[in-house]
């Protein structure tokens, strides 16, 4: 067995140190690691989903660094402060690139519970378009209601970025990363997923059809205008608590191991 598995913290002894809450939002976090593997949006172990756990300590949550998406565990969570040092022993660590950007983010939005950040091929190549996501699709209509842009300024090592990614960011849900990725954020991971999920299908599309032969139809602004309302009529302020449920018995039919 791989030796970084042979480490792992025991489920029963990570379980007695926390809070129910926080024990809940582990199983929930890592359930979110397995779907997005299982979706294939994983990118070996790099790549992060941050959630601040319950409580006034300011603590997050965060995948081990070495551990594919599809080996996370409720107890192989990595609990940090807002500077990343680990406030519960464990023998992981994290990578310092993808927390400058998670951190950036927590410390901006007291709303922003749940931060997922990804490297998809589609989210990467709308990334590199001048026109970034376009409303071509109703799909894309959603993500476009709370989407905003930061310019690429190399690998994120340098905390003199987090004031300009936050700035860019301001109070919208979806954030694409420009020569790099997407990013969502959201008060549940439910939220944080239902979004990615949405700005993600959206340049799935987009990258399809513009392989297609034909000129796209664009969707007109008056719909674009109105959009806002639009989605929130029709999914409200609980679509991601009816999606979510649904994630949970999924990735449990599937492997419930996530919930160690």
């Amino acid at each position: 067995m791989n030796a970084i598995l042979n480490t792992a913290p025991s489920p029963a002894d990570v379980r007695s140190q926390v809070s129910p809450e926080e024990w809940v939002l582990r199983v929930e976090l890592a359930a979110c690691y397995r779907m997005i593997a299982h979706l294939g949006w994983d990118d070996l172990v790099f790549t992060h989903i941050s959630a601040r756990v319950p409580g006034m300590d300011r603590h997050f949550l965060l995948n081990p660094y070495g551990l594919m998406f599809e080996e996370i565990t409720a107890s192989s969570l990595v609990k940090v402060d807002i500077d990343g040092n680990k406030v519960l022993p464990s023998p992981y660590d994290i990578i310092p690139a993808g927390y400058t950007i998670h951190s950036a983010v927590h410390e901006a939005r007291d709303d922003a519970h749940c931060v997922m950040h990804l490297h998809t091929p589609e989210g990467v190549a709308v990334s590199c378009q001048k026109g970034g996501l376009r409303p071509i699709s109703q799909t894309a209509l959603y993500a476009l209601a709370s989407i905003a842009y930061h310019p690429y300024e190399g690998v994120a090592l340098n905390a003199e970025e987090k004031p300009r990614l936050q700035a860019d960011l301001g109070r919208k849900k979806m954030l694409i990363l420009e020569n790099h990725g997407l990013l969502t954020c959201g008060r549940t991971v439910a939220d944080a997923f239902l979004a990615m999920f949405t700005l993600q299908r959206a340049c799935e599309i987009q990258i399809m059809a513009q392989a297609g032969s034909g000129d796209l139809i664009g969707i007109s602004d008056a719909i674009l205008r109105g959009i806002g309302a639009q989605a929130k009529q029709s999914l409200g302020d609980s679509g991601a608590n009816r999606v979510w449920p649904a994630i949970i018995r999924k990735m449990g039919r599937l492997d419930p191991s996530f919930r160690n």
